[in-house]
């Protein structure tokens, strides 16, 4: 199965798994995965004893919730909000990272220039197809895929270009590598697939995200969100926690997903 159209109530994602994922579902583990707290027990010189405290269990506020750099070199802050979301690097690592980051500004601004201007899931199939290469966006995407500590790097890219980058990691990229077919560029082809195929439901879905977060979270980072949560065991967790917190806040996620 590579790919799966889904309806206006429902996201049918092959790569998250065989069944469709309704809407309030999908809101639900949107919003466990960006206000999920996990208990952690600490200690510190005021409380040598230790003390219980709640964290974010994800890495939304880390990350997503932080401001976009802006300018055509890189930062070192682009290094640090990648490690909020992928987790801090050694001094090596980091060095790794932030020469990459210099090393791929030909690479981004060569796929900022194929695109025009539209968004990832607007581009045409032939942007993911090997028979469309060299040049296309699926062959950058593939090489930027390729550096030196492509975790970061790619996460780096994605919180600069939020509409543009996919975010792929070790989780996402297994779950989507049974659903590559035959003259695909890579996973994003996957990914290009399903965000065309669920565009009713990724629209509605990204407004009530927006609705309930307080701040615009691109179809992009929903698909990834929902992939990582399934890939990775947590979307039970996530789903339970989201409902938990619309029971609290006495929203209704279907009312809001509905609207």
């Amino acid at each position: 199965m590579t790919g799966g159209r889904g309806t206006d109530a429902a996201l049918v994602l092959p790569s998250a798994g065989p069944d469709p994922i309704a809407l309030p579902t999908a809101l639900a583990a949107v919003l466990g995965y960006a206000r999920g707290r996990r208990p952690l027990f600490f200690r510190s010189p005021s409380a040598p004893q230790g003390r219980w405290f709640q964290v974010l269990a994800y890495g939304f506020d880390r990350y997503d919730g932080q401001r976009r750099e802006t300018g055509d070199a890189a930062t070192d802050r682009d290094v640090l909000l990648a490690e909020g979301l992928h987790g801090r690097l050694d001094p090596a690592g980091w060095r790794e990272v932030r020469t990459a980051l210099d090393d791929v500004r030909p690479l981004a601004q060569a796929l900022e220039d194929r695109a025009a201007g539209k968004a990832f899931w607007e581009l045409p199939d032939d942007e993911f197809s090997v028979l469309a290469e060299p040049g296309t966006v699926g062959a950058l995407l593939r090489a930027l895929g390729e550096r030196p500590g492509a975790r970061h790097v790619v996460a780096a890219l994605h919180h600069r270009q939020p509409s543009l980058v996919p975010l792929l990691d070790g989780v996402t990229r297994r779950q989507l590598s049974g659903h590559v077919v035959e003259g695909d560029s890579g996973p994003e082809a996957v990914v290009s697939r399903e965000l065309r195929a669920n565009a009713v439901a990724f629209t509605r879905l990204e407004t009530a995200a927006a609705t309930l977060l307080g701040r615009p979270i691109t179809r992009l980072r929903l698909h990834d969100v929902l992939l990582w949560l399934a890939g990775s065991l947590r979307m039970t967790h996530a789903v339970a926690v989201g409902r938990a917190l619309a029971a609290e806040t006495e929203e209704g996620l279907e009312l809001v997903v509905s609207s």
